[in-house]
């Protein structure tokens, strides 16, 4: 994941001397970015052995950086890397109240990565960052590099929060942010799809458990409310850090003519809209500020087949470039974190 500027992350990569059973390995990374690659110094050793016995490492990676690229492991497909983050965490969350299409891989607990256009820019996120409950860490599997393009772009979220202007975050902070999804309107997933049931009263019972509100309206709809965090600290370093994604649900994210388009109608039903956690509207111009915090933070590395990547979900957001070519990322998660009782959480 190059950085933005004309010089690479690569090109000023610097090694780390590690010891006792960390010489099976080398890691290097750039004082610059979130990034740090471990590579096995013999193209045999088994990544999900070493990932088992070396979590520590890996751990204190994470914290101190945010993403952990394994690089040159023998890894050939999603059976083998779900005996990697199987290694890291029994259990593989599902992508229960999603927001973007994707589809399950043959192998349980591993997704498509999402699923639109290869033209198309995905933003800078944090997964699942407007719910309440959210995947501690993300893993991705480069199956397929594309010919061109297709980099998953990552940002420091602690740079991000520090890049905003202290007054916007601490607005955020107090208010929290207000997430409305109207399900079943043809411009976006369906509720079965996103709650992955076609089951109401399952649905309904995560909406309860989760704090959402929902109602029932025409022939199969749904639309569900849920004040969510904006700001966050870090459970391990207390660090601060921007955590939502008012961005991306904002109609300001969509094409002009697009928000036009729907502006025009009952703002109620918009499919995706975002609020201040009161209800009142969020302004274009402070998530214009947001999103130049995002691109000025973003550093990016082309994909390597056989690439396996875990970030930290809380203090690197993630993204997908436009790409030519196929191109086939798989991505799972683990390590549930339930905000519902943190602080900050707008309520």
């Amino acid at each position: 994941m190059t950085t933005t500027s004309p010089t690479s992350v690569r090109g000023i990569r610097r090694r780390v001397a590690v010891s006792g059973t960390q010489e099976l390995v080398s890691v290097s990374h750039s004082p610059h970015s979130v990034i740090s690659v471990v590579e096995p110094t013999a193209p045999s050793l088994d990544l999900a052995h070493w990932v088992r016995t070396n979590r520590s490492r890996v751990e204190a990676l994470l914290c101190e950086r945010g993403a952990v690229l394994f690089r040159g492991f023998p890894i050939s497909g999603a059976e083998d890397f779900h005996g990697v983050v199987k290694e890291w965490s029994p259990v593989l969350l599902n992508y229960t109240y999603g927001s973007t299409p994707r589809s399950r891989s043959d192998v349980s607990g591993v997704y498509t990565s999402t699923e639109y256009p290869a033209d198309q820019t995905i933003p800078q996120h944090n997964e699942m960052a407007y719910a309440r409950i959210w995947p501690t860490y993300l893993w991705f599997y480069c199956d397929q590099a594309a010919a061109a393009g297709g980099a998953t772009p990552l940002a420091d979220s602690r740079r991000v929060a520090a890049r905003l202007d202290r007054s916007l975050l601490e607005e955020f902070a107090r208010r929290g942010v207000r997430y409305v999804r109207n399900y079943g309107t043809g411009f976006d997933l369906s509720w079965q799809q996103a709650f992955e049931t076609e089951d109401r009263t399952e649905a309904e019972a995560l909406c309860r458990a989760q704090g959402i509100e929902f109602t029932w309206y025409g022939d199969d709809q749904l639309r569900t409310s849920q004040i969510c965090q904006a700001v966050i600290e870090h459970p391990v370093s207390g660090a601060e850090i921007w955590f939502n994604q008012a961005h991306l649900f904002h109609t300001s994210a969509l094409p002009d003519e697009v928000s036009a388009e729907l502006l025009e109608g009952d703002p109620a039903d918009i499919p995706r809209q975002v609020y201040y956690g009161d209800g009142e509207s969020i302004e274009d111009a402070v998530l214009d500020e947001v999103r130049a915090a995002f691109d000025a933070e973003t550093v990016r590395e082309p994909w390597q087949q056989g690439d396996v990547l875990i970030i930290d979900n809380m203090l690197v957001s993630h993204g997908r470039d436009p790409y030519q070519g196929p191109r086939r990322v798989l991505v799972a998660m683990t390590d549930e974190h339930n905000g519902c009782h943190d602080e900050r959480t707008g309520e």
